[in-house]
């Protein structure tokens, strides 16, 4: 909003000259950070309060942490000072004929729509499982889709006209057409390696991405501060890959897929490092509130949106290494509880409780030591993500 406002300037007199500064994709990128900073801390205190009065808090579940039950009451859905925060100040400082930009807004915002009926179920109704698994895996499924079939083709092409021209054909070809070579699985240590899809493998490997990246970190988000600092690493240096991505100079360089357009994705992830730097303030321990899964819901959808963009989807999954243990961790305990059951008669577990921060806390550790160690190696992880920007 501010760059088309910055350009009409200089259209109408060339004393408004310094404006070009606005074109500077990095300058916006930092003022989008420090907006999104600046707005979730002064709206937090606030939000926060209404959430009180509105007697909006958090249940705990009855067979859950022990230590965790003083928490209870304290209130939750604090993702929509986080999404406010991220929505504002992109919509400031991006160029608003970004498609990319655009679809991952409408992806975090759908996310957060999941989440936040979810969250009200269980404040309203009292019941701490909220959605059903199966409403909710819909939902999520239909948002994933969505972008998924809209991302095959945008990736592929230039424009939103290039868009829908590559879906045209790919009806009338039967169904089967050849993408280029950047909207394959691109393998990360190895220079121009990518692995063909098509676009059904392609819908495929996106909407896993999305809606798995959506889920844990939903599932990590189960500590003071646990969740939102790793999304904070992750997206940013997602953002170093946008950048790059975007850029015709240094994707040629570094020998990564220039997709035109990408580079803007910088403002979102520079936005969503300050919105998540705000709530950390209000969320760390003991914290005043939580973000519950319109926040989690919404961080994660956003996240695995980005690195399909950007192409780095095995790259997420490195940098993210800690949402992917949570997962796995919760998935192994049911699956191993359900075989055990039903071959002995008894459930058996993995883990002394999942997801995985809990079976920390089970050991010994304080609820500290889990989130502070949590995110040195999340920190390690991306160090090792960034690498692959030149270790090719």
């Amino acid at each position: 909003m501010l760059l088309s406002l910055a350009q009409w300037l200089q259209t109408i007199s060339p004393e408004f000259g310094y404006f070009r500064v606005f074109q500077y994709l990095t300058f916006r990128a930092v003022m989008a950070a420090v907006t999104a900073l600046l707005i979730g801390l002064l709206a937090g205190p606030y939000v926060i309060r209404r959430l009180t009065e509105l007697k909006i808090g958090q249940p705990v579940r009855g067979y859950g942490m022990e230590t965790h039950l003083s928490k209870s009451g304290t209130p939750t859905m604090g993702g929509v000072l986080i999404l406010m925060a991220i929505g504002i100040s992109t919509l400031l400082w991006f160029d608003l004929s970004n498609r990319f930009v655009w679809i991952v807004l409408l992806v975090t915002l759908g996310f957060g729509a999941i989440g936040w009926v979810d969250d009200w179920r269980k404040v309203v109704n009292k019941d701490p499982e909220g959605m059903r698994s199966r409403e909710k895996y819909f939902w999520q499924s239909v948002v994933g889709l969505i972008a998924a079939f809209y991302l095959v083709f945008s990736i592929s092409g230039s424009s939103n006209q290039d868009v829908w021209e590559l879906f045209v054909t790919w009806v009338r070809s039967g169904f089967s057409v050849d993408l280029p070579a950047k909207a394959g699985l691109l393998l990360p240590f190895f220079k121009q390696v990518s692995y063909p899809l098509g676009v059904i493998g392609f819908v495929v490997l996106t909407y896993l991405v999305i809606v798995g990246a959506s889920n844990a970190v939903n599932l990590t988000d189960g500590l003071d501060g646990l969740a939102i600092m790793p999304v904070v690493m992750v997206g940013s240096a997602l953002g170093v890959f946008a950048y790059v991505t975007g850029s015709a100079v240094y994707s040629k360089y570094l020998f990564f897929p220039h997709i035109p357009g990408s580079g803007e994705l910088l403002i979102f992830c520079a936005a969503m490092a300050g919105a998540g730097l705000a709530f950390l303030w209000f969320n760390a321990h003991p914290a005043q509130v939580f973000m519950g899964d319109v926040g989690a819901l919404a961080l994660g959808g956003a996240l695995g949106t980005i690195a399909v963009i950007v192409r780095q989807e095995i790259v997420l999954a490195i940098m993210g290494g800690i949402f992917v243990a949570e997962a796995v961790s919760v998935m192994l305990q049911v699956s191993y509880f359900k075989y055990t059951k039903r071959k002995y008669g008894e459930g058996r577990r993995i883990l002394k409780m999942a997801p995985l921060h809990h079976h920390f806390e089970k050991s010994g550790w304080k609820e500290t030591q889990v989130v502070v160690r949590f995110w040195i190696i999340t920190m390690l992880l991306c160090l090792v993500g960034l690498s692959t920007l030149k270790l090719r």
